[in-house]
């Protein structure tokens, strides 16, 4: 086992950890909540002298379950969450082409907010933090096959749409 530094191994997960909440959880407040929570267990594992081996999945593998206990607990459904919210506002797009924009853009939000939480993970975890088949097996304590398997599913549904939305 390695010795771990909050400051040199903890808190630069801190990002990575905060958009997986995210996208679980779908409520900024929550994410944060379950990135502090997240950071302080593994600093009482580690005053345990309890430090793992591999410190970023371990934390994500933390992280995600720490945000489903949250997102359970409150029994909450699907909400909505919009990261481009900012963006849609800008003057630079035409009437027609933001109409084009708005319409592709909820219909793959809403597809994205539907799927089952295993999926919208390992799709996250693969396209937006760029975390290899074996570290996301590792977080999610499945095998890489079904990482594989998962991940193709719901790349072939997000394909569905977007060729739905493009005829």
């Amino acid at each position: 086992m390695k010795e771990i530094d909050f400051r040199t191994d903890i808190l630069p997960l801190k990002d990575q950890l905060f958009r997986l909440a995210l996208r679980i959880t779908l409520n900024r407040e929550d994410a944060e909540d379950v990135v502090q929570e997240t950071m302080l267990r593994i600093w009482k594992e580690h005053s345990k002298g309890r430090d793992p081996d591999n410190i970023s999945a371990y934390a994500m593998t933390m992280c995600r379950n720490i945000s489903i206990d949250i997102v359970r607990r409150k029994g909450r459904g699907n909400i909505s969450y919009d990261p481009l919210t900012h963006d849609r506002t800008d003057g630079s797009m035409q009437a027609d082409e933001r109409l084009v924009f708005d319409e592709s853009y909820d219909s793959i939000r809403q597809f994205m907010e539907r799927l089952p939480e295993k999926q919208r993970t390992v799709l996250h975890l693969r396209d937006s933090e760029g975390r290899s088949y074996k570290e996301i097996s590792e977080i999610m304590s499945v095998s890489e096959s079904d990482v594989k398997i998962t991940l193709f599913r719901v790349r072939q549904k997000l394909k569905e749409i977007c060729e739905r939305i493009i005829k």
